[in-house]
């Protein structure tokens, strides 16, 4: 039976991105606006006669979701959902099975790495065919039709057994309940030689995998520990909890501080990873050494040969403007292309889908290739381990052989948590009405060769996105970015982005933060930050 119930709550205040609408728990929970937004998503995209994949990474009210959009796409004529067992989905692994079965698109529920409970957030996007996120003018007309929405169609049946793999029947729709880790293990398994990953370990090769209470636990254990023979326990914090055990589920050093404690302590394994909230990010860490992102795209790059997947060489690489130049210098010994892209996945998804680009990245622990059209954790931590099963060096040695060879690019971000909207819109519009005067500054000892606000031309559609980010470049090749981000659901945040090329490998050991000094000092002089949001220490340091 169908019922028709207004939609009395249409969505307000944020427009859904490529992230999806994200909001606070709360919010989604009120009456009629979690299915106001699900009604739009359908009306947009199509539902009758159609296939989509639903899953989430089991944060609070995860599971009453599932049911909600089940019902409504059986009422709104789908065909069949593929649904991973206990709604639980990693966004990659998502990707993966919209790819491997075809389908229309998918649901993904998940506020990718902030933190999950009754108060704090939630989020759905939706993923188009190529398994990547929507592109702008869909998420833009979801948004429009929220607005128009006066009554949206569900299913009254009883809830589904999300629990027990099998397939059922929802209405007229089948319900497939699927083993969310299955297929894309077997995925993993084609794309690096887990033989030798394997004989690594037999070799007494210890590592850690802190999966943060998070949705990649039970990806890690059954291919760390049951397909390569890691010992049990070498994945901790391994089940997805709804409030991710009341952690922070973003993979970099001040959240995921226990694994870096143990990492630079006396006792430390060989190597170390964490993964986020939905599977999608990666924390990379050696024996006393921690891997930027950048870094760790631009180490992937240079040695994917290694792994069976990309023995025949990349076809090109491509980073978030935000990212470090690190790998673009990879792509030029290599000869080939490295595209410099907004933030957002949908971006690389554009390079990937038309056979530009195999590797990929953004500096917010993000990295991925052409086997999905997500960003994957997992997958860049396997490949990290193929390239220590092949080179059997630590991940120091492999980071300072790197640097050798191309040079060191310093790097990294600050972000401002939480701070006033208007404040940090103030100070970003001052900055940029003072770009065409910056050229030919000299600040902290630096002078300004070229600043920006960048827009990238899309070389695939020809699409055109401006102001992401101001950009300043000095004349010795450091170089600041500045953006205001809109992740999360309170406030404003601002990253500052910070850059210094080092060719000498008598220099290449400093700490970050002291190599990157000056261009700090100059970043915070040249934007007022303190004068303008009052603040002049970051929440964070990555």
């Amino acid at each position: 039976m169908t019922a028709v119930t207004h939609a009395t709550h249409p969505i307000e205040g944020q427009k859904p991105g490529t992230s999806g609408l994200r909001k606070k728990t709360p919010v989604f929970m009120k009456p009629h606006y979690l299915e106001n937004f699900v009604q739009a998503i359908f009306d947009v995209v199509g539902c009758k006669g159609k296939t989509f994949v639903l899953g989430g990474d089991g944060r609070y009210f995860n599971d009453s979701a599932a049911q909600v959009i089940l019902k409504m796409a059986a009422a709104n004529g789908a065909a069949k959902v593929i649904v991973g067992q206990g709604a639980i989905l990693s966004t990659p692994a998502a990707s993966h099975l919209i790819r491997l079965n075809r389908t229309d698109g998918g649901i993904i529920m998940s506020a990718s790495h902030n933190p999950g409970g009754p108060t704090e957030d939630f989020g759905v996007k939706f993923n188009m065919p190529n398994g990547g996120p929507a592109p702008e003018a869909v998420t833009e007309a979801i948004f429009e039709r929220t607005k128009e929405l006066s009554a949206y169609h569900i299913d009254t049946a009883a809830d589904i057994d999300l629990d027990r793999i099998g397939t059922v029947r929802l209405g007229g729709m089948t319900v497939a309940v699927v083993d969310p880790v299955a297929d894309y293990a077997a995925l993993m398994e084609t794309l690096f030689d887990f033989d030798a990953i394997r004989a690594l370990v037999a070799a007494g090769f210890r590592m850690r995998f802190d999966a943060m209470c998070a949705v990649t636990g039970p990806y890690a254990r059954d291919i760390l520990e049951r397909r390569l023979g890691l010992p049990e326990g070498t994945v901790v914090n391994a089940t997805p909890l709804p409030d991710f055990g009341g952690h922070h589920p973003d993979p970099n050093p001040t959240w995921a501080h226990a694994l870096m404690e143990e990492m630079f302590g006396p006792a430390a394994p060989d190597f170390g990873a964490a993964s986020d909230g939905d599977g999608d990010r990666n924390m990379i860490v050696g024996r006393g050494i921690y891997v930027s992102p950048s870094d760790s795209l631009a180490v992937l790059a240079a040695n994917a040969h290694l792994a069976p997947a990309y023995a025949g060489g990349l076809k090109g690489v491509a980073r978030s403007m935000p990212t470090s130049a690190a790998v673009d210098r990879v792509a030029r010994a290599m000869g080939i292309e490295a595209y410099e892209t907004p933030t957002g996945w949908k971006f690389f998804g554009n390079l990937l889908d038309a056979g530009r680009c195999t590797i990929c990245g953004e500096e917010s622990f993000g990295t991925g290739s052409d086997h999905v059209r997500e960003k994957d954790g997992l997958w860049a931590v396997l490949l990290w381990l193929n390239i220590l099963a092949v080179k059997r060096h630590g991940v120091a040695a492999i980071l300072r052989e790197h640097w050798k060879t191309y040079g060191r690019n310093y790097y990294s971000r600050h972000d401002f948590e939480a701070i006033d909207i208007h404040a940090a819109e103030r100070m970003m519009s001052t900055l940029k009405a003072a770009i065409p005067t910056l050229p030919g500054t000299r600040v902290e000892g630096m002078d300004i060769a070229a600043a920006d606000d960048f827009a990238y031309h899309d070389p695939v559609d020809g699409s055109i996105s401006r102001a992401q980010g101001v950009r300043i470049r000095f004349d010795n090749g450091a170089r600041i970015v500045l953006r205001l981000s809109g992740t999360g659901t309170e406030g404003a945040t601002l990253r500052l982005y910070l850059e210094r090329y080092e060719a000498d490998p008598a220099l290449q050991d400093l700490d970050p933060q002291e190599a990157l000094a000056p261009v700090i000092r100059a970043a915070h002089a040249l934007a007022g930050i303190k004068a303008q949001i009052g603040r002049d220490r970051p929440n964070v340091i990555t």
